[in-house]
């Protein structure tokens, strides 16, 4: 055992001596998980458009007006100063701006003498949606005024109102009964969702975490093939055969040794998962331990056969590079596996990031435990038995 650890420490020490390799190992994996899902969750899950609101009335109706706004599905009105709305649309910051000019009030709609003011980009599509719920909300102030005056109007032709202020307390209440009406009628279009599930389970944050960490892990332990063929180039490996150390406990002390960086990294990755990005990596911790670990022994099994087969460091080197951005991207570290021809679905059913991938999207993305990740990490284990049979029958020390 004492052979093994000082194997492994040998490894770390020489891995780490380069203060770049700091870059590969944390840094860069932080750096595009981070930007490729679209920074730290802002907490707010409001997808109406923005609306630019400017409200030089300050009456009761323009408030009316900008309450009804935020009661609507398609905007979100934020009401800011002129100035401010007229840079942010100059700079094409905002989509549309909605002016409501001093003097709106009662009178003005019922005279129909009210104006407003809407600013619209060229040809946007969020501008049109916003010009309609702007239109929709004037509308049903302006109906519930209307029915108010009409009120007034069918009232004093019946009994005329003893003085100007018992007409207008008239109005007032006629006014606040339309606006409950209107509230409380029903909606004229029922919204029915449909419950068929999406044949592509997706989201940005998860998978972009869990595809960021298959692909800078795998790499690495992919190179396990540069760092037995250094050994074979620098006769490391003949110098052994000097020593009472057997094949095995350097190859164990060698695996174990990467493996051991790689789950480390892993752990890193999946708490910057956590801590930052707010993922839910943390629900089943035993269930998340058993998939990295099957899913690290896979690759680095993968690195051991790899340097059975090349002779110099440099081969090993690009070839782990190649290997590790074609099976990430085969393997739905990049793209959902679904975006992919059926033919190609199942023909990436031999690489281990496809299982790697699919068994971290189960516990992040499907909600699964332990029963739902034992297929993928068997499978993941069977890859390691069968890259680490055919790697130890090959294993030369020149």
């Amino acid at each position: 055992m004492k052979k093994i650890f000082a194997i492994a420490w040998k490894d770390a020490i020489i891995k780490f001596s380069s203060k770049s390799e700091w870059l590969f190992f944390v840094i860069l994996p932080i750096t595009f998980t981070f930007l490729i899902a679209g920074g730290v969750p802002s907490g707010d899950d409001d997808n109406r458009i923005r609306l630019l609101v400017v409200d030089e009335a300050q009456t009761s109706i323009s408030q009316q007006i900008i309450s009804e706004l935020e009661n609507s599905t398609a905007v979100n009105p934020e009401v800011v100063a002129l100035g401010e709305a007229q840079r942010q649309f100059d700079d094409r910051r905002a989509s549309v701006v909605f002016i409501i000019p001093a003097g709106i009030d009662i009178e003005s709609l019922l005279n129909g003498s009210a104006q407003v003011e809407l600013l619209q980009q060229p040809n946007n599509l969020n501008a049109t949606i916003a010009e309609r719920a702007v239109l929709t909300a004037i509308r049903r102030v302006s109906s519930s005024i209307s029915a108010a005056q009409n009120a007034v109007n069918v009232r004093e032709a019946k009994q005329a109102f003893a003085s100007d202020a018992e007409k207008q307390t008239f109005f007032e209440e006629s006014l606040e009964m339309a606006q409950s009406i209107q509230a409380d009628a029903p909606e004229r279009v029922t919204v029915i969702e449909g419950t068929t599930p999406d044949e592509i389970d997706y989201d940005p944050r998860t998978n972009t975490s869990a595809g960021q960490l298959i692909t800078w892990v795998f790499i690495p332990l992919f190179g396990i093939s540069a760092l037995f063929a250094s050994e074979r180039e620098e006769g490391t490996l003949r110098r052994l055969l000097t020593t009472p150390s057997r094949k095995a406990t350097f190859l164990f002390g060698t695996i174990a040794g990467q493996v051991g960086m790689a789950l480390i990294q892993m752990f890193l990755l999946v708490g910057f998962g956590i801590l930052v990005m707010k993922l839910n990596w943390g629900r089943e911790p035993l269930a998340l331990f058993v998939l990295l670990f099957a899913s690290a022994v896979a690759a680095a099994a993968f690195g051991t056969t790899l340097g059975t087969f090349i002779k110099t460091a440099g081969q090993a080197v690009g070839l782990s590079i190649m290997f590790g951005m074609l099976f990430a991207l085969l393997g739905g570290c990049m793209y959902p596996l679904e975006l992919f021809p059926p033919a190609i679905q199942n023909a990436v059913r031999i690489l281990p990031t496809t299982w790697a991938m699919e068994g971290m999207l189960d516990l992040g993305l499907r909600s699964g435990g332990m029963m739902e990740i034992l297929p993928e990490a068997g499978v993941l284990l069977g890859f390691a038995a069968v890259f680490f049979t055919v790697g130890v029958m090959r294993f030369r020390y020149e």
